[in-house]
């Protein structure tokens, strides 16, 4: 899986940071930093972080497969 958040919708709400810290975490208080392609292992939180969006800044890509919106995992959106 590939991550990508586009770093200009983000509005640091953190909520990422909480459900997935070993993917995402803040440095300082506005700046995101993420691991861009975490394992399978980590699939789970990293679709929990992505839904948690408020500003659906998170993009998820499967190998092979059509990019999922953060909200797909669990048919919620925002």
């Amino acid at each position: 899986m590939r991550i990508v958040v586009d770093l200009n919708r983000c509005e640091a709400y953190a909520q990422c940071a909480f459900q997935a810290p070993d993917v995402f975490a803040m440095h300082g208080e506005e700046a995101l930093m993420y691991e861009p392609c975490p394992g399978d292992e980590r699939r789970e939180q990293v679709m929990r972080a992505a839904a948690s969006c408020p500003v659906q800044a998170i993009l998820v890509e499967w190998p092979g497969g059509p990019a999922v919106p953060e909200g797909a995992a669990t048919g919620a959106r925002g």
